[in-house]
């Protein structure tokens, strides 16, 4: 049974941007100018890693904030979710999943400029499994266009709602096509092209690349996929000139007509490609990487399979080549990028590697204080670097390595990454004492770092601010390989010009410059909002 909760919606805004936000693991910035979701020259995020968005003026991101400084608002929503948001033009939109059987799937639509919860849609999971904290949660990206948002779910839900919230279409793609076959969830985000949503279900079933049409919600065509285990998304890019849907998973590279299906051209001298999205970097060229895998089980597929790409049409063919690896980078969960003619790679520990994108040269390697599960965003001089604990590293752009600013989401966040890394580097040497072995997978995160591992769940619960706890007893966090995979974790971010919104599991941030903060109605202090913890 669907639901629908609404707000009143407010009136169209206007408001003059002196100056922009930021962004960090789940981020969006706000636009702030008047929008209307018919009109295609609404600034937008549409998709993962930002798909089709708007351009950002190199000013758009502040350099710094903290809790005290630059945040907005920040609401609470449904569930938990590890999908990034989406934004069109004065709305963002975001997806979770709720219950121990996910059983309810959430869309949510949130005002982007104060944070107001506008509408909860809420439909019963086709396939309910199972949820815990090593699977993905709602982690498929939704994407909008100028008349609808489309959300996929791991448990086969598909559906397409209006910027209003009403149901335009939704099928069941494990009742169309059989249940999903999977220990770790899926995780591959929607793609979109000007009529058709793209669906890619890899998984240890007979997995296929779908093409939904976006007016009616039926099948354009289905694709077969060999059997495997993936959470890889997929990308639009340019091969000679014309769109590929690029498939970048677990033992080969797959180009695609987005038309018809088609098979172009496959690559399988790869593997442990399970997890990041191939990025462009010019024509033909995009970046392939491939994760060791928790237990580093995966290491030497992955060593061979990090390297830039690039496809040519030679006749009638397609023929790829290899123009560099590297055999030492390999990320965790966010994909490598490209940003000012140099590629960065950031591994588990948050070891940013750095490479000219054409030759393949290092040019540095250097340690952030927490890796990195989202991809990192260049904007003129900087980059911003989301941790996955919560604390953003802002580098200056170029081929000298330096910190131009760590900035914290919510308190503790930088302590409780300085504590999971020590963790893992415990773990990975055998070094874990018997009570942290005995004790690991029980209760709720701790920001404190393994000298501070006495704190009782009270002293931890104040020292992250308003972040809620995922659990109330004890205070050692849920572990594998000494990493936490509990709240507060920043997932995803999108962005336009002038404002930043994050995402944890279950909390919307947006960012913004005081500026811009002062000119709400709260006087720039954070704005406590439907559904936010006090």
């Amino acid at each position: 049974m669907n639901e629908l909760f609404s707000n009143p919606r407010s009136a169209g805004w206007r408001a003059t941007i002196l100056s922009a936000g930021i962004v960090i693991f789940t981020f969006v910035v706000c636009i702030a100018e008047e929008t209307t979701t018919g009109t295609s020259n609404a600034q937008r995020w549409p998709g993962f890693q930002g798909a089709g968005a708007t351009d950002l003026a190199v000013d758009s991101l502040p350099l710094t904030w903290s809790p005290e400084k630059n945040i907005a608002w920040q609401t609470d929503i449904p569930g938990k979710g590890q999908s990034s948001p989406v934004i069109w033009g004065e709305r963002i939109f975001a997806t979770s999943i709720e219950g121990a059987m996910k059983n309810d799937c959430h869309i949510v639509a949130l005002d982007l400029l104060q944070g107001k919860r506008i509408w909860d849609f809420k439909t019963a999971s086709s396939q309910p499994v199972r949820g815990n904290y090593f699977q993905s949660r709602s982690a498929p990206t939704p994407v909008v266009d100028a008349d609808r948002i489309y959300a996929f779910f791991e448990t086969g839900n598909l559906l397409a709602l209006t910027h209003d919230g009403k149901q335009v279409w939704s099928r069941s793609l494990t009742e169309d096509y059989g249940e999903f076959e999977v220990r770790i969830g899926l995780a591959a985000s929607l793609l979109q092209t000007a009529d058709s949503v793209i669906v890619l279900i890899d998984h240890e079933g007979p997995s296929y690349l779908l093409s939904v049409d976006k007016q009616t919600g039926e099948t354009r065509w289905k694709t077969e996929r060999f059997s495997r285990q993936s959470y890889a998304s997929p990308a639009l890019l340019k091969i000679d000139q014309a769109d590929q849907i690029i498939c970048s998973s677990s033992g080969s590279v797959d180009g695609y007509d987005p038309a018809s299906g088609k098979l172009m051209w496959t690559f399988e001298e790869v593997g442990g490609n399970r997890a990041c999205t191939p990025i462009a970097f010019g024509e033909g060229k995009f970046l392939i990487s491939a994760s060791p895998g928790m237990h580093d089980e995966r290491l030497d597929d992955a060593r061979k399979s990090n390297f830039a790409m690039q496809v040519k049409r030679v006749g009638d063919e397609y023929q790829q080549t290899i123009l560099w690896k590297t055999g030492k980078a390999m990320p965790s969960f966010g994909s490598p990028m490209v940003h000012q003619g140099l590629a960065y790679w950031v591994n588990k520990v948050g070891v940013v590697y750095c490479f000219d994108a054409e030759t393949g040269k290092q040019v540095y390697v250097k340690r952030l204080r927490q890796p990195c599960w989202a991809t990192p965003l260049g904007l003129g001089d900087r980059i911003y670097f989301p941790g996955k604990d919560g604390l953003t590293t802002v580098i200056a752009a170029g081929p000298a390595f330096r910190i131009l600013a760590e900035n914290e989401l919510f308190a503790g966040a930088a302590a409780a990454g300085d504590a999971d890394l020590q963790r893992s580097q415990d773990a990975a040497h055998g070094a874990h004492s018997s009570r942290r072995s005995a004790d690991a997978g029980n209760g709720p995160r701790t920001p404190s770092d393994t000298t501070s591992e006495a704190k009782s769940g009270a002293e931890v619960k104040q020292s992250r601010g308003p972040q809620r706890a995922e659990n109330n007893a004890g205070a050692q966090p849920r572990t594998r390989n000494g990493l936490t995979f509990a709240d507060p974790v920043q997932y995803g971010y999108a962005a336009v010009n002038g404002s930043l919104v994050m995402r944890t599991g279950s909390r919307l941030y947006c960012i913004r410059k005081a500026t811009l903060v002062e000119g709400t109605e709260q006087g720039g202090k954070a704005v406590s909002t439907e559904g936010v913890g006090q």
